[in-house]
């Protein structure tokens, strides 16, 4: 199944084959309030900004990302796949820091590929707002109703980190 959003955001297809799939422009473009939001805790506590410095430039790289909770455990889970600050975390040898409403130092350690199916389900089926079904759709091209066993043939286009947090 081929998901692809519409409307103001644009199109992006986020389940295809690729390296890299380019965030919207609204999206890019909101980006900085987003930061602002959430940085100051105005967000649910899910929702946190991920601080790391750029593998090309040295420059503080910001995003808002979506962390989950499974068997205790704190992650991150690219939605985009190979994304930028994916990239950015790799380089940067997982050292990042964490924001919602304060800063936490924060280590990040990628999960190999055979240990994401459970926590990807788990980041479709968490508690929130957010639609599972449509975010199922979305970014990973599945019916929201699927299992960790059929997730495994999509889990290596999806890098998953294991964050590992301090109080700064």
């Amino acid at each position: 199944m081929k998901a692809a959003t519409q409307g103001i955001t644009g199109p992006v297809d986020y389940t295809s084959r690729t390296a890299y799939r380019r965030p919207p422009a609204l999206y890019r473009g909101i980006q900085p309030l987003g930061v602002m939001l959430v940085s100051l805790g105005l967000t649910p506590e899910t929702v946190v900004v991920l601080e790391v410095r750029g593998r090309r430039s040295g420059k503080l790289r910001r995003n808002v990302v979506v962390r989950t909770l499974y068997q205790g455990q704190q992650y991150l889970v690219a939605l985009a796949g190979e994304s930028e600050w994916v990239r950015n975390v790799r380089a940067a040898g997982g050292r990042a820091v964490i924001r919602h409403g304060g800063a936490r130092e924060a280590s990040l350690v990628e999960v190999p590929p055979d240990e994401r199916p459970p926590i990807i389900w788990a980041y479709l089926h968490r508690p929130g707002p957010s639609s599972p079904a449509e975010e199922a759709r979305h970014y990973f091209g599945v019916r929201p109703d699927v299992s960790q066993e059929e997730m495994r043939s999509l889990v290596d286009r999806y890098p998953v980190f294991r964050i590992t947090e301090a109080r700064l």
